[in-house]
């Protein structure tokens, strides 16, 4: 049986909770840790080691350096300085920092000879996610991001509490950029296959105020971030999920940071979509039948996207 091994780079408290959710779920039967801190990494691996004895599955961790990737089937990104984003809220203020680390080090990812897929946690998502891509040089859909994944996640929780439906009959996607300009493509929303529209007009628990409810999606990070400054759990399990997705080659569509060439009008950048996903990443972008004016919401996500692009040229 081949062994799944998978690699977290940067073990802040997010990184730190990706491996553990790797580890006490199963989905990796070696964890290597890197870290640019050595020792923060051996003290997570002893406390990794530590968790996994009284697993009913065998885990191995260890500490290891960009040039133990080769033989990795999948790494997760999540280096990153949260601090950052005290004063203003907002996951642009980490770019500086964390351009400038992804640019140190994609290189050493590349001449490891490192050949499976890479999901990247670290903000500004998108815009972190191309770096890697392009540095990466890997097929198209090998590097994807979280993306509006945990934002998605946010907006099934709260349609479920609103409408007393489990969220696991809800289909519904918060797409465009992973920051405050991501949306709801409301036409797209399902219970069972029935449309929203079609259920509010028979039930009043399906009727609701449609902004307010994406600003919860988009705010309940914040939420998060507001009494501990860092968010963990959400991001960690849809990390580890998708690393599932992958490893087991399940061939699930999900909400991710991907490239996209000319899907919804759109190229040269990539944005939250909804995408299949399977061992080989992200093997399609599934386009959602968006209204015009939903259209219309998603290129504008676009163009901010591509507006906080041209803070790059600025980063040395």
């Amino acid at each position: 049986m081949k062994t799944r091994s998978i690699a977290v780079i940067g073990l802040g408290h997010v990184g730190a909770h990706v491996a553990y959710s790797l580890a006490v779920q199963g989905i990796a039967d070696e964890l290597l840790l890197i870290d640019a801190n050595e020792q923060k990494a051996v003290s997570e691996c002893q406390d990794l080691r530590d968790s996994v004895a009284y697993l009913p599955h065998r885990v191995n961790v260890n500490v290891g350096g960009f040039s133990d990737l080769k033989d990795c089937d999948l790494i997760i990104n999540s280096v990153g300085k949260i601090d950052l984003l005290i004063a203003n809220n907002d996951r642009l203020d980490e770019m500086d920092f964390t351009i400038h680390a992804v640019n140190g080090y994609v290189d050493k990812i590349r001449k490891s000879g490192f050949d499976g897929v890479l999901i990247n946690i670290t903000n500004p998502c998108d815009i972190v996610t191309r770096q890697l891509a392009l540095g990466l040089d890997l097929p198209r859909g090998r590097v994807f991001g979280t993306g509006t994944g945990l934002d998605t996640s946010r907006l099934l929780s709260a349609l479920s509490m609103q409408t007393g439906v489990d969220h696991k009959s809800i289909t519904a996607y918060m797409m465009g950029e992973h920051g405050a300009q991501q949306f709801a493509p409301w036409s797209c929303v399902s219970f069972a296959g029935m449309p929203l529209e079609e259920l509010a007009k028979r039930d009043e628990r399906f009727r609701f105020d449609h902004d307010e409810m994406r600003k919860t999606a988009i705010g309940g990070g914040w939420v998060t971030f507001k009494g501990k400054n860092c968010t963990e759990y959400g991001i960690a399990t849809t990390a580890a999920r998708m690393a599932s997705v992958v490893l087991h080659d399940e061939r699930r569509i999900m909400p991710a940071s991907m490239e996209l060439n000319g899907e919804y009008g759109e190229t040269g950048l990539f944005a939250g979509v909804p995408c299949l996903i399977g061992k080989n990443g992200v093997e399609q972008v599934i386009e959602l039948p968006l209204t015009d004016a939903e259209r219309a919401t998603f290129h504008e996500c676009c163009d901010g996207i591509r507006h906080n692009m041209e803070h790059l040229k600025d980063i040395v």
